[in-house]
């Protein structure tokens, strides 16, 4: 009896934890500078265990854009091409992270988050004008700041669901 109580009471303990961390993060729809510079914290700023997450997400993107690209392009080559034709992935994960850990050191990008940061980093390198960039950037800061509020108003949960009962437009 007495390890069944226990067993109960570690449930309930970690039912409570999960429950907590979810309501920490539940407006959280994407990973922003506030979460970059937070993982040497989470791994004791051990570097190599840093490099590796910090690597890892990145990976995850690029993965999940050729995905789409892929995905795109089998519908329709050109839009596909339209869509993804901005390169991100020429430098090496060390100079993207480098880049983004620089970016990050601004206070103002916190909020701005990692896969857009990735793009404006890779146009800093280009060289692409400083007033494109930053009218990047402040596109970025108002779509991210309007996702925000929608979902303060409205609940992340309603919006997705909506997301997902939307009637699909067929390709004409």
């Amino acid at each position: 009896y007495l390890y069944q109580m226990r067993i109960f009471i570690l449930i309930i303990i970690l039912a409570t934890s999960i429950h907590s961390q979810i309501l920490e993060k539940q407006n959280k729809l994407l990973w922003d500078g506030t979460d970059w510079n937070n993982i040497p914290i989470t791994v004791s700023n051990n570097p190599e265990m840093t490099n590796k997450i910090k690597s890892s997400y990145l990976n995850g993107i690029l993965d999940g854009r050729l995905y789409y690209y892929l995905k795109a392009w089998g519908e329709k080559q050109s839009f596909s091409d339209s869509l993804y034709g901005d390169r991100i992935d020429y430098m090496t994960r060390r100079e993207i992270i480098r880049q983004l850990n620089r970016f990050y050191e601004d206070p103002l990008m916190s909020y701005v988050p990692v896969v857009s940061a990735m793009i404006i980093v890779h146009m800093q390198t280009e060289q692409i004008s400083k007033k494109v960039v930053n009218a990047y950037i402040e596109q970025t800061k108002y779509w991210i700041n309007q996702i925000t509020l929608d979902m303060q108003s409205r609940g992340m949960h309603n919006i997705l669901k909506e997301k997902q009962t939307r009637p699909k437009l067929k390709n004409r």
